[in-house]
Formats: C-alpha cells, structure tokens, sequence
C-alpha cells in the first residue's frame, strides 16, 4: 500500500512575493529619495509663494427676516362672497402677493441694481477721497501677482483675439431709438459687474426662515460698507416692489368703488321713487316689488360699504412705509480675515509636491523596466 505525497499548500510563496514586493517597493522609494525631496522642498517653495502672493479678503455679513404681507383678499374678508352674488370676480385681487425671498438672489444679480451699486461712492483703500466702485476696479485697484499669471496664461488666447478684433465703438450696435430702451453696458462695466456677482452673495435658509447677506473684499471697512448699502438697495427694491403692487390694488379698489358707487344710488333712486309713487300700498304686487328693491338696496348697500372700507385701508397701505426685511444680526466691520488660509495652502502643496515625486519615481522604475524587457 502506497501513500500519496501531500502535496505542499500554496500559501507561503505568495507570501513571500508580498514580502518581496513590500521590500522593492520600500527600496525604490529609498533608491528615489532625493527626487522625492527635490518635489516636496519645490512644492513647499511654490506653496509659500502662492500664500503670500494670495490676497487678503474680509467678509461682512448680516441676517434678515423676511416679511410677507397678507394679500389683499385675505383682507377683504367676506367681501369676495357677497361681491360674487353681484357678479364681480375678485380671484384676481389675491394674486398680488409679496415679493418672494426666492427672487432676492435674482434682484441683487440683476445689472439695474449692479450698476447703482458700483456708481455709489465709498470709503475705499488706498484712496483720499470716496470713489465709486466702478472708478476703484478700473482707475485704483492693481491687479494681484495671481491675477496678472492667470491673465497673461489662461487669459491669454483671449487678449490676443481682442487685440485681432480691436475694440467697438460703443453704440455701433445699437440706433439711438433702440439704445435709448435696453441696457448697453461697456466692456469695464461688464468686468466691474462680474467682479460684484463674484463678490456679494444672498443665501436663503429655507429651514430656518432667514436669509444671509454677505461681500468679500480685500478691505474689512470696505466689505462692511458695500454690505450694508446691499442690505439698503435691497430693502428700497422691495418697497418699491411691494409699492407697485400696491398702486396697482388701490386703482383697482378705486374702480370697483365707483362701479358699486353707481349702481348702490341707481337702485337707491329707483327704490325712492317707487316710496313716492306708492305711498300706500294696497296690492301684493306693489308690496313684492318694494321687497325686491328693497332687498336690491341692501346687498348694494353692503358691497359699497365694504367698498369703500377696502379703499381706505388700500390708501393706508399705500402711505405706510413698513421694512419689509427685519434685521437679526447687524453689519460689522469683520476683524479677521476670512481668506487666505495660508498653512491649508502651503500642505496642499507639498502634499502636491509628494504625489508628483513619488510618481516621478515610480514612473521612472516602469519605463527602466520596459526598456531592459524590449531590449532582450
């Protein structure tokens, strides 16, 4: 009787290869050192430089309450009942609703209020006198070392396609009759507008019921003054808004006041009439007729007081000049810079710097190994 010859389990020869590619793997890393170092000591370098030459910037913020009004049909009342048994259909009166927070992004954005704001002088840096902002963009402000390498690598193809095409006349496009009816903005206007977009933002907290208005700049006293003149133009905006919609309601009311107006006296001179031409009624028809206009009388009598009640409370709201936005956390000159974050920058990049040397070497092993693999 034979025994079989155990056969040797396979495990411990892929174990060794691990340990063998563990210790190459370390070796090259060793073999590769000062390369690696080179890498890291340039990364540290290039980092340095791009935190240093990194801009300072203060952001200022502030919170706000939103406040939305009740529509104008809420406050009619029981008015839209009785005015639809005389026919008149006031679904249109509650439409007009307050301004949404949604579209106050959209208003800050928009290039009427881009323009007011980057014509309203301030308290700039490095400037006597306040300027605007448009004049601190294109006539104080130098551009950054970051700026100029961004402008004269990535924005290169860019000059040089305008200096092919050349600059246009402003106007060229436009005759004087359409120029006079839509926006035509320069192109340092543009720029300066672009610079705002990037600048000043609103964020709505829909969970909360608040929103965040903020501005970054590269002067703290500056990105409080832009913010709370934001926060100002915002507010004007609203009003003026929630003032349109109330004009609109007020010559609406007007008209409906005078229609009821109207017809209350017509009916109220028939059923004067119909007194004295019967001031003893004997006969069942004559007395149907008195309690139908009679009954007429009434229900016009009450829309047209209920009229005229919605048309003084229209003209109040006209008048009233309540803040729609209420202030939760004022504007404050920030103390403390909000960017660079100088040693965040400086790690990405010798991290940056070690990942390029590390496969520097490691490319470098590859393509010896091809090398002497093609060459046999």
């Amino acid at each position: 009787m034979t025994l079989e010859k155990k056969q040797p389990t396979p495990t411990a020869k892929p174990t060794a290869d691990d340990e063998i590619d563990l210790i190459a793997l370390a070796k090259t890393l060793w073999d590769g050192r000062r390369k690696i170092m080179f890498y890291l000591l340039a990364g540290a370098i290039l980092g340095l430089v791009f935190a240093l030459a990194s801009p300072k910037e203060y952001t200022a913020n502030t919170t706000m309450i939103p406040q939305t009004g009740s529509s104008v049909a809420s406050k009619l009342g029981g008015l839209s009942s009785l005015a639809s048994l005389a026919g008149v259909n006031m679904s249109n009166v509650g439409d007009k609703e307050s301004l949404p927070p949604t579209i106050y992004p959209q208003i800050i954005q928009s290039i009427p209020f881009q323009v007011e704001l980057m014509n309203t002088p301030f308290k700039c840096p490095d400037v006597d006198q306040p300027v605007s902002l448009y004049d601190y963009y294109i006539d104080y402000k130098k551009a950054g070392v970051l700026e100029n390498v961004k402008k004269y690598t990535l924005g290169l193809p860019g000059l040089l396609l305008g200096v092919l095409k050349g600059e246009q006349e402003e106007g060229a496009l436009l005759d004087s009759t359409l120029a006079s009816s839509l926006i035509s903005l320069t192109e340092d206007q543009d720029k300066v507008v672009k610079i705002l977009n990037e600048q000043i933002s609103l964020e709505i907290n829909d969970k909360e019921g608040y929103i965040s208005l903020s501005s970054r700049f590269n002067d703290a006293l500056l990105a409080a003054q832009v913010t709370r003149k934001t926060q100002s133009m915002l507010q004007d905006y609203i009003s003026r808004y929630k003032l349109d919609k109330a004009n609109e309601q007020l010559k609406f009311i007007e008209a409906r006041y005078a229609e009821k107006k109207a017809e209350f006296e017509l009916i109220q001179n028939e059923l004067a009439i119909f007194r004295d031409r019967n001031k003893y009624i004997t006969t069942a028809t004559a007395s149907t007729q008195l309690e139908q206009l009679q009954t007429q009388y009434n229900l016009a009598y009450t829309i047209y007081s209920d009229w005229a009640k919605q048309l003084e409370q229209a003209q109040v709201q006209v008048k009233e000049n309540t803040p729609f936005l209420t202030i939760i956390e004022p504007v404050r000159v920030p103390l403390e810079k909000s960017k660079p974050n100088r040693p965040l920058i400086l790690i990405i990049w010798i991290f940056l710097g070690g990942i390029i040397g590390t496969g520097t070497v490691f490319g470098q092993e590859l393509y010896n190994s091809v090398k002497e693999r093609w060459s046999e």
